[in-house]
């Protein structure tokens, strides 16, 4: 079935025009569990007006890139977002949004052709340095890491949490919160010490 994937960039007109599809495959995944920003409860309604309301203003400014894997011409089954909505001094950066593919899709190869789109676009367009925000543990966690990302967030935070005890002389440091970023930075500190 993956060979009848093929992926596409959308703009806006093309979003508009399949709002429900992409508002079903939003519901499915976060039903599904997936780390995308959005809590139960969360219904189909919800879904359509994050693509209505979020995504297509920031695609009529130029601002987002869509790319969506179609199984066959038209079935919406999963979708990347390019934002370059970016301060004046990060020109040379992009963001990698909502990576998801619909939970009845998965382990195909979808998301992988999804991230590579995205990357030829976004180094098309000179953005050299892109980030991502993930959950630790996250079912994606292998496949960023595979297409050369790093947990950059959590080593920084470990070298200024260990040079901030230095400095002050403090033996403790609490770290509170459930935040996955927070588990991983518990763990290496503890592993430090």
């Amino acid at each position: 079935m993956s060979d009848q994937i093929t992926i596409a960039s959308f703009d806006a007109d093309q979003l508009e025009s399949h709002l429900e599809a992409f508002g079903e495959m939003l519901h499915a995944c976060v039903h599904d569990g997936a780390s995308i920003g959005f809590i139960e409860p969360f219904d189909a309604a919800a879904a359509i007006g994050f693509w209505r309301d979020m995504v297509l203003p920031a695609m009529r400014d130029g601002r987002r890139d869509l790319f969506v894997a179609l199984l066959g011409s038209s079935k919406v089954v999963g979708t990347v977002q390019l934002d370059c909505a970016t301060m004046p001094n990060q020109v040379h950066r992009g963001e990698v949004c909502k990576l998801m593919v619909h939970p009845q899709y998965r382990r195909m190869g979808i998301a992988r052709k999804l991230m590579e789109a995205l990357e030829k676009r976004a180094f098309a367009k000179a953005r050299h340095l892109l980030t991502l925000d993930t959950r630790t543990g996250d079912s994606a966690e292998p496949l960023y890491a595979s297409l050369g990302f790093e947990t950059a967030v959590v080593e920084t935070l470990t070298i200024k949490c260990r040079r901030a005890l230095k400095q002050t002389g403090l033996k403790r440091l609490v770290i509170a919160g459930g935040v996955s970023a927070n588990v991983m930075l518990r763990e290496r500190l503890d592993a430090a010490m």
